[in-house]
């Protein structure tokens, strides 16, 4: 599905990517993990082709993204802030996004899975962010695609919404679609990870299942086995 070779991006004198190298098979969920400044937001924005890299390549399906843009029709993406203009509507917003994707969507069910029914004539400005979160997962989810890219998705949810989400996700998986999710909860990401990609410095420091990473760093659970790894 994913590989990418000696991927290198710099910010004026600070380093983020530096030389990395990721393979990421069909199907299955993969957590990016690492703490702030680690590069795991310019590795998933040079997926979408929103940083250019200074160096390496990124290819999907076997085709070099690099200059391309076709691609990410075949790409959900659900980003860490769900900042909408503040005036638009939500029907608004899920009509605009309907019109601009070359796909069909499957809003309505995920409106009423998600009880937004009430919200749909209100402001975007106006409403609550666990609201406005509910509104990005349902533009993320209304289209197929065969890769999903999540940042940090459980901001903000109540109870409900958060077990709501967690189907989504493994459905999506068992329908055999690729899901990157990048988060700071740990139990979100022992709950529902296949595997584990741990980024620091801009390299990957490791990539297996959390079982594995446990008994790496000689810890009895993830968050002590993730701190043992920024440690070393």
């Amino acid at each position: 599905m994913i590989k990418i070779n000696a991927l290198h991006k710099k910010f004026g004198k600070l380093t983020v990517l530096d030389g990395l190298d990721l393979e990421i098979g069909s199907g299955g969920i993969f957590a990016v993990l690492g703490p702030n400044g680690s590069g795991k937001t310019t590795l998933i924005k040079s997926i979408l082709g929103m940083v250019i890299p200074d160096k390496g390549s990124i290819e999907l399906e076997g085709e070099m993204i690099r200059n391309k843009w076709k691609y990410r029709n075949n790409i959900n993406y659900l980003p860490q802030i769900a900042n909408f203009p503040a005036n638009l509507r939500v029907k608004e917003l899920i009509g605009m996004v309907k019109n601009l994707r070359p796909k069909e969507a499957n809003d309505q069910e995920l409106i009423e899975l998600f009880d937004l029914d009430p919200y749909l004539d209100k402001k975007l400005g106006n409403l609550s962010g666990g609201t406005k979160q509910k509104v990005n997962i349902v533009l993320t989810f209304m289209f197929e695609s065969d890769l999903i890219i999540l940042d940090e998705p459980t901001t903000g949810l109540d109870p409900i919404s958060l077990i709501h989400l967690k189907e989504i996700i493994q459905t999506q998986k068992e329908q055999g679609r690729t899901i990157l999710i990048t988060t700071h909860i740990m139990s979100f990401v022992e709950e529902v990870a296949d595997e584990i990609v741990f980024l620091l410095d801009g390299k990957i420091y490791f990539k297996g299942n959390s079982a594995q990473l446990k008994e790496e760093t000689g810890q009895d659970d993830l968050e002590h086995s993730i701190a043992k790894l920024i440690s070393r």
